[in-house]
């Protein structure tokens, strides 16, 4: 038996990168999964590879298209238990000086809508549905950018950051009803895309020179990859496992937290 047996969950941004490694995830502790997504390919791709689950190509930034895929969540499976925010964008590092003005402004709109605004709407949407459960539960996908800086610019960092604020707030306003937990991956090889209004919407972050040695700069020395990340978000799905936890973002980044001063990990020489 799996973890999550019997449980339906609705997965944003779940075509690629780290949600779809959790809808697989999912998929194998015996949930039923839907996934909504700007992606028709990828929409397309995860029910040929993954016929059990259902997919639905839509915008998380819209309210309407989130409420449609919980409709079509419970129309296909009769119920929803778990709510995962997960779809987002990154800003490359852009720095505050290197922006024109002009632009500054309708990237942080682009940023915000995606990362912040559609986490709001996909949980608006999904409470009534929710709140019909014995054991529901919501997932924010955060980042290690919502603690520390240089995980990005400072309009990734600040949308990050947000997200921090919502997991708490929220699982203080649905509580006892509902409990609300994030995940705060370290850097992790995906195909998060840019801001386009930055023109970065070609842009992805795994084929960016020499990425694996610059997210190896943590702690445990790991590249981190969607897989890595994937058991936590099943944990936190499953009642019978946190039951007790709400209002925590576990960080999933290879020790970021405790990086020494002197030198990056002190146990390097250690040896048997």
């Amino acid at each position: 038996m799996g973890w999550l047996d019997g449980r339906v969950a609705l997965v944003t941004g779940g075509a690629s990168g780290i949600g779809l490694s959790v809808v697989e995830r999912f998929l194998a502790e015996g949930a039923r999964v839907a996934v909504l997504d700007r992606s028709k390919e990828g929409v397309e791709k995860l029910q040929d590879e993954h016929p059990g689950a259902v997919a639905f190509t839509g915008d998380v930034t819209s309210f309407e298209d989130n409420q449609q895929a919980v409709t079509g969540v419970v129309a296909a499976f009769g119920k929803l238990d778990v709510f995962v925010g997960n779809a987002g964008i990154f800003d490359y590092f852009a720095s505050l000086v290197s922006f024109e003005g002009d632009k500054l402004g309708a990237a942080f709109d682009e940023i915000f809508a995606v990362n912040v605004k559609a986490y709001l709407l996909g949980a608006r949407a999904a409470v009534p549905e929710l709140l019909k459960s014995d054991a529901p539960s919501m997932i924010f996908t955060v980042s290690n950018s919502g603690f520390y800086t240089s995980g990005g610019g400072p309009l990734y960092t600040a949308s990050k950051h947000a997200v921090v604020g919502v997991v708490r707030e929220l699982a203080y306003e649905l509580a006892p009803k509902i409990r609300v937990n994030g995940v705060a991956p370290g850097g992790t090889v995906t195909e998060l895309r840019g801001i386009e209004k930055l023109g970065q919407g070609n842009i992805v972050l795994s084929t960016v020179p020499d990425i694996e040695d610059l997210m190896r700069t943590n702690p445990l020395q790991t590249a981190q990859h969607p897989a890595d990340h994937a058991g936590l978000y099943v944990l936190l799905a499953s009642a019978e496992n946190s039951r007790a936890v709400t209002g925590v973002v576990i960080n999933s980044d290879g020790g970021l937290g405790i990086r020494g001063m002197t030198q990056l990990a002190g146990g390097v020489d250690l040896t048997v």
